[in-house]
């Protein structure tokens, strides 16, 4: 028995052959070009800046070991990209002391920039009566009676990168924004009402991963 040549069924491989060879190589083509557009642009990570803290309290109790703190940030973030947008989403930032978070976190607005603009937020930051392990507990203590606490002032959440109509895909964006908070007279901040202000104009450290 002789097997039958089927011309429509050979045209019909063939066809679906070229249809496949044709979507890879557009995909091919589509990826290299956001490639070279991403090359040629450069992108460049937005640069924030704690401009200043403000603290309504900030007081420890030894037994049990709590912290209650309410502190007011003003935080800046500079595009300094000529060509490229960026937008900010799903942003929490919030108060740490030697790695514990020591305020809850804040949600700051969804926020797009343009090329080179300016953002500058202005949150609210509270932690009441918040557990703290007692060796962190000595630490503090130790730096309150020494008249200096270093806070540690962090930011996460997601960043997308937009060229024209074009926008990449999604990014993580760590903010680490270290903010000395004087209890003496060695960093002097100014009375608001009985709040304690510092300005600070501290370069913070901005880490993007995937």
């Amino acid at each position: 028995m002789t097997e039958e040549y089927c011309p429509h069924h050979q045209d019909g491989n063939q066809l679906v052959k070229r249809i496949a060879i044709a979507i890879v190589g557009l995909l091919i083509v589509c990826a290299i070009v956001v490639l070279l557009v991403w090359a040629i642009l450069h992108p460049s990570k937005p640069r924030f800046l704690l401009q200043d803290v403000t603290i309504y309290a900030f007081n420890l109790s030894t037994a049990p070991h709590l912290l209650t703190s309410n502190l007011q940030i003003t935080l800046a973030a500079r595009n300094p990209n000529s060509r490229i947008g960026i937008s900010y989403r799903k942003l929490d930032i919030f108060a740490s002391y030697r790695n514990q978070q020591i305020t809850l976190p804040t949600l700051l607005p969804t926020t797009y920039q343009g090329r080179r603009d300016f953002t500058i937020w202005s949150p609210f930051l509270y932690g009441n009566d918040v557990p703290v392990a007692p060796f962190l507990q000595a630490g503090l203590s130790a730096d309150m009676n020494g008249g200096l606490v270093m806070l540690d002032i962090k930011v996460f959440g997601h960043v997308k990168w937009k060229v024209g109509s074009w926008i990449s895909r999604r990014y993580q964006i760590n903010v680490h924004c270290p903010a000395y908070i004087s209890f003496s007279d060695r960093i002097k901040g100014f009375q608001v009402g009985s709040a304690m202000k510092y300005q600070l104009l501290q370069t913070c450290r901005v880490d993007i991963s995937l």
